[in-house]
């Protein structure tokens, strides 16, 4: 699938990777400061932003999208950066074609089954009445049942367009309910012997003691670093400290 894409900044490539019900847009200053060095890509993947839907979500799809993007911008060998869904798809493009990362940071997720928390998130997000003339505060009281956590509503209202006559989600919902099974776990095997830099937020149990011994059997090379006074979403909890950890990376 032809994927939409923010591109900026020139040099040596460097793919961002977005996570579950996010967009590209959301590495937002992330992007505009890796830029200075790098030239930065960050696809909207499939079911997601501006890129198109489609029924298939597994991995090794969604890795074979981003593949076909390195072919087209001609980036070659590249430095793929991925958060939680994104993680997962930049881990499996390195394991299934390895010769296209060059290096690998995968931000707050490991290689493993995770529970099936999101998907109540699906399911609100479906059941939300899409009447003309409904307003974001309107969709936002909405969701509050469901979604308590008001922080978590205002990102993923980010995907719903309230332009036309009648709010339209971005997202394929329909899709992404029924890959979920497949989001939710992560069957692709191989061995990539590059460098890798995993980060997780030090207020976050996305990455656990044990989901080392796993990194290592698939990235022998694997470093682990944590990033300060961050959750799940590391990039955004604290910017700074990120930067800090994944640039030197980078270089």
């Amino acid at each position: 699938m032809r994927l939409n894409v923010i591109e900026m900044g020139e040099g040596s490539p460097v793919v961002l990777l977005h996570g579950l019900f996010g967009a590209g847009r959301n590495w937002g200053g992330i992007q505009k400061r890796l830029a200075q060095r790098h030239r930065v890509l960050a696809p909207d993947l499939r079911n997601h932003g501006e890129s198109g839907h489609a029924t298939r979500m597994d991995y090794p799809a969604m890795a074979e999208d981003v593949a076909e993007l390195i072919a087209r911008r001609s980036l070659g060998s590249t430095t793929v950066l991925g958060h939680s869904m994104g993680g997962k798809v930049a881990m499996a493009l390195a394991l299934t074609q390895p010769g296209l990362v060059s290096r690998l940071v995968v931000a707050d997720i490991a290689p493993v089954r995770y529970p099936p928390a999101l998907r109540g998130y699906v399911a609100a997000m479906r059941a939300l009445p899409l009447t003309p003339g409904l307003t974001r505060r309107e969709a936002d009281a909405a969701l509050e049942t469901a979604i308590p956590e008001s922080g978590i509503r205002a990102f993923l209202l980010q995907s719903l367009e309230f332009g036309g006559d009648t709010p339209a989600w971005k997202l394929g919902l329909a899709e992404i309910a029924a890959a979920m099974p497949e989001i939710e776990d992560f069957p692709v095997g191989g061995r990539h012997e590059g460098p890798v830099l995993v980060l997780a937020g030090e207020r976050s149990s996305y990455i656990q003691p044990e989901h080392r011994a796993i990194f290592r059997r698939l990235f022998p090379a694997a470093r682990f670093a944590q990033v300060e006074k961050a959750g799940h979403w590391v990039h955004a909890d604290n910017p700074h400290a990120f930067l800090a950890l994944t640039e030197p990376f980078l270089a």
